[in-house]
């Protein structure tokens, strides 16, 4: 099985393979997700490399996973260091944009461009999440995968979501929702210059439109897609039209 060996923790990705003068991506999945949270059209993207992997005690990776995003980033960075990649467009959903907006104003030079996917420059968790996750984990993963999903997305992808929150478990979830409910970069981001491209579904109730639309008016390089339709899982309600902006972004920006 592919895993990093890392100095923290082993972990666990997948890898096509694509032409050695393409581009490489890194898709870095959300609070609580796992590598499966990407669809096909970006895990097997034409013309390029793609990485996805399991962040710390998510998925199959081993470790306890974190309580900061700046953890996580070191995680990503051993992890890049691992498969011997310089630079690479690091693509991030939620807690994993948060983690490329890390990259962004930490490592830049590690960066061939960024995009972020329904996520925020600040992601702050309602207290009543943060204290159910301990006294009623159930009650948690019915509330956020109801507000994870727009009203057009099917019943079965709504029950993959709720099936991987549970998987996933509390401890390493509430560990998650703690890093996300730590970050703030909202003053930093005049300071990233890696192309960037901000994704956001029209309905998403977590991370609504005004999150990315203050990215892509603070970070210099940013442009912004607003796929109508669509929820915080943008990705994977709306994979070809989500993956072709993706594509068309990577290529542009070799």
């Amino acid at each position: 099985m592919p895993y990093v060996h890392t100095a923290e923790t082993d972990l666990f990705y997948t890898e096509k393979v694509g032409p050695e003068d393409g581009p490489v991506l890194v898709l870095i999945h959300g609070a609580g997700g796992s590598r499966l949270h990407w669809p096909p059209q970006l895990r097997r993207m034409t013309g390029a490399t793609v990485y996805a992997l399991d962040l710390p005690g998510h998925g199959r990776s081993h470790g306890e996973g974190s309580r900061t995003i700046e953890a996580y980033g070191v995680a990503v960075l051993s992890f890049l260091d691992g498969v011997g990649v310089e630079s690479a467009v690091v693509v991030g959903h939620s807690m994993g944009g948060a983690i490329a907006l890390e990259l962004g104003v930490s490592e830049q030079e590690r960066l061939a461009a960024l995009v972020l996917i329904g996520t925020g420059a600040r992601l702050r968790v309602d207290p009543a999440i943060l204290e159910g996750v301990t006294s009623d984990f159930s009650q948690v993963v019915d509330v956020v995968t109801e507000s994870a999903w727009s009203g057009a997305a099917d019943q079965s992808l709504r029950e993959i979501g709720r099936t991987a929150l549970r998987e996933t478990g509390p401890d390493i979830v509430l560990g998650d929702f703690v890093a996300c409910d730590r970050f703030d970069v909202m003053d930093r981001l005049s300071e990233i210059e890696t192309p960037t491209l901000v994704v956001v579904g029209s309905d998403d109730r977590l991370t609504p439109v005004k999150y990315s639309r203050f990215l892509s008016e603070r970070v210099a390089s940013a442009s912004l897609v607003i796929v109508q339709e669509a929820g915080h899982m943008v990705m994977l309600e709306r994979p070809d039209e989500v993956g072709e902006a993706i594509r068309r972004f990577v290529m542009t920006n070799r």
